[in-house]
């Protein structure tokens, strides 16, 4: 091989490993810039465990938007979330539900939307009345253990 092949074969070869390293970068990061979200729906939780900036928001297991910021409802001391919806899916009726779910055991969290039944839809700026908070494993156990205390008791 000639020098110039040579050359051209390496930086060929540098230019494939920095496009890996820039696509492993975005989808580390969550990142998609091919959806476009139109609009935003608030949700409020008592607990939201490990939920992240970003994290993806699913319909039937299918992601439709992802998780836009996270804040604390001065009022109530809840989580208040803001959700990113894919124009797409504009159809979601006003009783929807929201809740906080796992994936696997340990899991990343995400926002699992379940549809209602009415015949109006969300639209943008409107609540999510129906919420379920994340199961926080912490809380969990201790409550296996103090029912197997007092089990142990009787």
């Amino acid at each position: 091989m000639t020098r110039k092949a040579i050359e051209t074969t390496v930086g060929l070869f540098l230019l494939i490993g920095v496009a890996a390293m820039i696509w492993l970068a975005l989808k580390v990061g969550n990142w998609s810039p091919a959806t476009t979200h139109d609009y935003e729906v608030t949700a409020r939780f008592d607990n939201i465990g490990g939920l992240t900036v970003k994290a993806p928001v699913t319909l039937a297991g299918v992601t439709i938007g992802r998780v836009a910021s996270i804040g604390i409802d001065a009022d109530d001391y809840s989580a208040r979330i803001t959700l990113q919806i894919d124009q797409a899916h504009d159809n979601l009726p006003t009783d929807t539900s929201a809740a906080i779910l796992t994936s696997g055991l340990l899991g990343a969290q995400y926002v699992g939307l379940d549809p209602g039944a009415e015949e109006t839809y969300l639209e943008d700026g409107d609540r999510i009345e129906i919420t379920q908070s994340a199961v926080v494993l912490e809380h969990l156990i201790g409550q296996i253990l103090i029912r197997t205390a007092e089990e142990q008791d009787r």
